[in-house]
């Protein structure tokens, strides 16, 4: 007899069984979330984007406007700072009816000095003015650059990731269709059920993002999880059918509806022929079953 055509109502899935299909599916489970942040392309696949030889030399200018602003700007303090003092100095002598003069000429230099500041200032801000909207203009193309380029990263590595999640979980059913009536099946379910856990890892990274495109993203996996489920339900059921009437003539039941049966040639709860002849031998032979008991002839 081959491993398919075991049936489960002969030999039942031991509880060691199903404690390692458990097991099978933490470490595919496992094995699976590792290769699923592994499908993350971002800031690795396009590549950072980069100003024009223009464009880096209208930062650059802007740059240096803006450090010379600066350096104006703490000049333009020290000179006040300075201008204060002096004035003090020189106004305290004066109350003292004292004849300053080298007071009055440091506070005259400290004028001079704060006029200078201010018209330096004044210039470096004119510069920065300049400067400005062609550097603002080099920098909102570069982030504008920046920000298409991260979305088609995060568009390929979940497009990868749909991709890789459903695959889990159609070779996953594939498993439960090919293994069903096989002492494997239980595998084959932990299979099924580590590619839903990592189905429920895609839908909770995508299902609150605000980018349009991926707004679909959950409702698509939704969509073909529920296809993949009704086709494996299906197929299991195709194949219960074909086993389901084998099952209840082992039991002394009626193949077709199930209702017990002794030596009768007709059931008696639906009517319907349960024993014929053999084609071999010509002994009486169930329905449903797959050999003659008499002669061993399918």
């Amino acid at each position: 007899m081959t491993t398919h055509a075991l049936d489960h109502d002969e030999i039942q899935t031991t509880r060691g069984e199903k404690f390692l299909a458990v097991v099978l599916g933490i470490f595919l489970l496992i094995g699976l979330v590792w290769a699923y942040g592994k499908l993350d392309t971002r800031d690795s696949y396009y590549g950072a984007p980069s100003y024009t030889a223009s464009e880096q030399a209208t930062i650059d200018l802007n740059q240096s406007a803006e450090q010379e602003r600066a350096a104006a700007q703490a000049a333009q303090a020290q000179a006040l700072s300075n201008l204060e003092l002096a004035r003090e100095r020189y106004r305290t002598a004066l109350d003292a009816g004292l004849s300053a003069p080298d007071l009055e000429a440091d506070y005259r230099r400290a004028e001079d000095t704060l006029s200078s500041a201010d018209a330096r200032l004044a210039a470096a801000q004119q510069r920065v003015a300049e400067t400005q909207p062609a550097a603002q203009i080099a920098s909102d193309r570069f982030f504008d650059e920046q920000r298409r380029r991260q979305q088609r990263e995060a568009r390929v590595t979940f497009f990868l990731r749909l991709a890789f999640s459903l695959a889990a979980l159609g070779l996953a059913y594939g498993l439960v269709i090919g293994l069903r009536g096989s002492r494997y099946f239980t595998l084959a379910l932990a299979g099924v059920g580590a590619a839903v856990v990592l189905s429920l890892v895609l839908a909770g990274d995508y299902v609150e993002d605000y980018v349009a495109w991926r707004d679909t993203g959950p409702v698509v996996l939704s969509a073909a999880g529920i296809a993949l489920t009704f086709v494996t339900f299906w197929a299991l059921q195709r194949y219960l059918q074909r086993r389901i009437p084998l099952r209840r003539v082992r039991k002394g039941e009626c193949p077709f509806c199930g209702f017990p049966v002794t030596d009768n040639s007709s059931c008696e709860g639906c009517g319907r022929i349960v024993a014929g002849s053999c084609g071999s031998c010509a002994d009486r032979r169930r329905v449903g079953v797959l050999f003659c008991g008499s002669c061993g002839k399918a």
